[in-house]
């Protein structure tokens, strides 16, 4: 080979990597360029207090760290509908250039396929950023309502805390008056499990829905002293250290009141997740979801959850947006059946 055409070859093969290389690197340059300086406002569906509290302002503290440019992320409390208030406005108001998160209700992709007349977002079209935890919810009652167990609410009404027609809270006993024969009443009304739990002890209601760590974490003395009685989990199955309380699905006493129940309980799965609005660049998705997932190995961030004593079962943002289409894509017949249940008055 000659000198001159070796030249050649090789400018050619420099142009070839360039060609490769340049754009990530233009990429790395332009996430770093946007986001610096900058503010990203996460807003948490539900009031202080809570898990969705919690969870959003532990990754508000961190994710910052990971993103190009190192922006401020700043948490703020959007609680309304059951949640519904934050889903819709990260859907059509938030900015969509990477400067807006969400931590909005569980129940998201759910209340979507069930078309709620509240919901005005499609939760398959969100950038789904990445779940901290799936979350172990329970129903409790105070130790003077006449509802101890399941069974007891077959037969007493026994009034619920509810915190929005959107959230499981309210969900849960609609299905479980259709498909298991209780007699839940629901008080709507409060902003979050931790003002349902303090009303459940001063008495305005029986009961109040929370996640079992929850309970586990701040109100270890109610277990201890056996103030509260758990009547049921939601799971598929039943969790080691509640052996002797039903899940739901075995609570419903029909084929298709379990298929209705599975398919509700599959909020629990999306949990407690971030996600941004629809519309915004792949390259700033793949950024966010990159940096959420470099969070979740950070030393500092795993032991405060470690310390917090909190659940961890985190999902990438490719995970949960499998999730979410897989709820999406559920049987229109069990869709339908769910549908008519919550709707009911």
């Amino acid at each position: 080979m000659t000198v001159g055409l070796l030249q050649i070859c090789t400018r050619a093969a420099a142009v070839a990597v360039a060609i490769v290389v340049l754009p990530q690197a233009v990429a790395a340059q332009g996430a770093d360029q946007f986001f610096k300086g900058k503010t990203i406002n996460l807003y948490i569906g539900f009031g202080p207090g809570g898990t969705y509290d919690y969870y959003g302002r532990l990754a508000a503290r961190y994710l910052g760290r990971y993103i190009p440019g190192e922006p401020t992320v700043v948490a703020q409390s959007m609680p309304g509908s059951g949640g519904l208030r934050s889903a819709n406005y990260l859907f059509a108001a938030a900015p969509k250039d990477g400067t807006a998160l969400g931590m909005i209700p569980q129940t998201a992709a759910i209340e979507d396929a069930l078309r709620n007349p509240g919901v005005q977002y499609k939760a398959a079209e969100y950038n789904w950023i990445g779940r901290l935890t799936a979350i172990l919810e329970v129903h409790f009652t105070w130790k003077t309502s006449k509802g101890k167990t399941i069974e007891d609410a077959r037969q007493h009404e026994v009034p619920l805390a509810g915190t929005g027609a959107g959230s499981p809270s309210e969900g849960y006993p609609k299905l479980l008056n259709a498909f298991a024969g209780t007699k839940f009443k629901i008080i709507s009304g409060y902003p979050s499990s931790t003002e349902a739990m303090i009303a459940t002890e001063r008495g305005e209601v029986d009961g109040v829905l929370t996640s079992w760590n929850t309970v586990k974490r701040t109100r270890q003395h109610w277990i201890k002293n056996r103030d509260i009685n758990v009547l049921v989990q939601y799971g598929a199955e039943r969790h080691a250290e509640l052996r002797d309380i039903p899940t739901v699905l075995e609570a419903a006493t029909t084929p298709e009141g379990r298929a209705a129940i599975a398919f509700y309980i599959g909020g629990a799965e999306l949990g407690r997740s971030l996600a941004a609005p629809p519309g915004l660049p792949a390259e700033r998705v793949k950024t966010l979801r990159e940096a959420f997932d470099a969070m979740l190995k950070d030393r500092e961030f795993l032991a405060e959850i470690e310390k917090s004593g909190q659940e961890f079962y985190p999902a990438s943002g490719d995970q949960v947006q499998k999730l979410i289409a897989a709820t999406a894509n559920a049987p229109r017949s069990v869709v339908e059946l769910t549908e008519t249940t919550l709707r009911a008055k």
